[in-house]
């Protein structure tokens, strides 16, 4: 293992859920305005999961007021307080870029099923 590797390994979480796109999660990112900082809930679809490691990745998109808004959060970044898996949806592909053109009950995904 070289020197790169073991630095990394510190900093990568292992608190977090197991993610897929399709899936709707809350995310808990800190926020600094001026000299006070607060914890910023954002609520989505996962339209991409990007990257492998240390540099992962997720794109995260919700409708607000009627507008799409997409923000993109490293995973492992000590900002994110936490991830929340609210509902797994079902995708089948691997970056959800549809549905930038929709909007209300067509954005939504099935949700899937669980083997038990």
């Amino acid at each position: 293992m070289n020197v790169l590797d073991e630095i990394v390994a510190d900093q990568l979480r292992t608190d977090l859920p197991e993610l897929a796109t399709g899936d709707t999660v809350r995310v808990s990112a800190r926020v600094i305005e001026g000299n006070k900082e607060r914890v910023q809930v954002f609520e989505g679809v996962i339209m991409r999961l990007r990257g492998g490691g240390i540099t992962r990745s997720i794109t995260v998109r919700k409708i607000a007021s009627g507008v799409g808004v997409e923000r993109t959060f490293k995973i492992n970044s000590p900002r994110i307080e936490k991830i929340e898996v609210v509902r797994h949806g079902q995708a089948r592909r691997a970056q959800l870029y549809f549905l930038r053109k929709r909007v209300g009950k067509s954005a939504t995904l099935r949700e899937r099923r669980t083997n038990s």
